[in-house]
């Protein structure tokens, strides 16, 4: 928000709303500042009812909506199981009033993103302009509402089935290959990050996807600015822009002549039905989700299962289905995705005790839901692939309708890449202490920015 925002040429006070009655011993309860920070959530919400909210130019994050973000290692912090602990429901206190009701709780996020009726995905009104090619216009599975995102999910997710994906193991088990050789020739210690983790996953979607080698670099650095909170929303957005301009282009080029890949294949099937902006949004969504979040969790994975000689061994010389627990495990413990897409209620209502009102904003933690030990079972903050919760999936990927449609996909690759790594590198260690890697300061997607390996 500008300092313009709140220049004499806004709202006076005959257009705003009255402020509530406050004298006498209201008034000395309230203090000064409280009265004027009233007055100031008053003039923001004129603001949005006016003009929109445009969080294209927020610059910062709120303190209190730091909270999901924040871990200590692989660790979300202590406060947020507090929080869980004393309501899994919580409204958080944000400035001047605005509602955001952070789930914590596993059953009761659940139940919150199988909910595709009483909340919307749609954020546009969050933004002043929300034309076509604007920075409202971020696209993808991820902030669509149906029946939008009912034909555009049907359009990619028979490509992201078990029986498809199978096919595609032999060009997984090349790229994982080929990276692992290029992690050797680099010399010990090396960043696994740089030449295993961040290049798998990417080099396996370009090949999905009929991308050119040449993006490679460009969306590998956008994958990881786009989810980096310390600039708030804006520089977010803006990274968000750049990949989705990217992808237009490919789009219009791929439109002119088709490439080998799902973007051509797509192309092929619906012609003009489909138009270059959704194409670039159901592209872009399979870009981010099954980059950054697999290649963190191929970092962090790694680190983790260095902790214990007999996890490592487990990944290298256990049974398919020792690597197949392990993975999932590795999954739940780490939740790299640590907030879900947020759920704006299309109504008033009660959700699990909690009163929420039309247009708030519910925000559901991810990786507060898969630490809660009423669904993991004791210890939900150690790492054990024996472990057996309590009914129901983890929700690494998310739950309902927006689950992520790449989950079958990063598991396949986890579990090629994992064992891989261990059997090309049996001494595999960390060339640093744990507590000593770089982890990310804030950021929706967790992770590291390099893991320096010995081998």
């Amino acid at each position: 928000m500008s300092a313009t925002d709140l220049s004499p040429h806004g709202p006076g006070p005959a257009d705003l709303p009255p402020a509530p009655a406050a004298s006498g011993p209201a008034r000395r309860r309230r203090g000064p500042r409280a009265l004027v920070a009233a007055w100031l959530g008053r003039l923001v919400q004129w603001r949005i009812r006016r003009k929109g909210l445009d969080l294209s130019e927020l610059d910062f994050l709120p303190e209190a909506a730091r909270l999901p973000l924040l871990r200590t290692g692989t660790d979300p912090v202590p406060e947020l199981a507090e929080l869980r602990a004393r309501c899994p429901v919580q409204r958080l206190d944000l400035p001047f009033g605005f509602a955001v009701h952070l789930v914590t709780g596993y059953q009761q996020a659940r139940t919150v993103l199988a909910d595709g009726d009483s909340y919307s995905n749609d954020m546009r009104h969050l933004f002043r302009d929300s034309s076509e090619g604007s920075a409202a216009d971020v696209g993808g599975l991820g902030f669509t509402d149906p029946p939008h995102h009912t034909r555009l999910r049907k359009l990619v997710a028979p490509e992201f089935t078990r029986a498809r994906l199978g096919k595609l193991e032999p060009m997984i088990e090349a790229i994982v290959d080929r990276r692992l050789g290029e992690l050797a020739a680099a010399g010990s210690p090396a960043d696994l990050a740089a030449h295993v983790s961040s290049r798998v996953p990417m080099d396996v979607i370009c090949e999905l996807l009929g991308l050119d080698d040449a993006d490679h670099e460009a969306f590998v650095r956008l994958g990881t600015q786009r989810f980096d909170a310390t600039g708030g929303t804006a520089a977010s957005l803006g990274a968000v822009s750049e990949q989705k301009t990217m992808l237009l282009d490919v789009v219009a080029r791929q439109r002119r002549q088709p490439g080998p890949g799902l973007i051509g294949r797509i192309l092929a099937a619906e012609g003009d039905a489909i138009s270059d902006n959704d194409l670039a949004g159901v592209v872009d969504g399979i870009v981010t989700g099954g980059f950054e979040t697999t290649a963190s969790t191929i970092s962090m994975g790694t680190a983790v299962l260095l902790r214990d000689p007999t996890h490592a061994a487990l990944v290298r010389d256990g049974s398919r289905a020792d690597v197949e627990r392990v993975v999932e495990e590795l999954l739940r413990y780490l939740t790299v995705v640590q907030v879900a897409f947020p759920r704006f209620a299309k109504q008033d209502l009660e959700l699990f005790g909690c009163p929420v009102r039309k247009d708030d904003v519910v925000a559901v933690s991810l990786s507060g839901a898969d630490r809660d030990p009423a669904w993991a079972g004791p210890e939900p903050d150690r790492f054990d692939p024996t472990r057996s919760p309590a009914g129901g999936g983890h929700l690494a990927f998310g739950h309902g309708m927006h689950r992520c449609v790449g989950a079958e996909l990063a598991r396949l690759e986890l579990r090629i890449v994992l064992p891989a790594l261990f059997h090309r590198f049996p001494e595999l260690a960390l060339a640093v202490p744990e507590d000593q890697l770089p982890w990310r300061r804030l950021s929706f997607v967790y992770g590291v920015e390099e893991l320096r390996v010995s081998f």
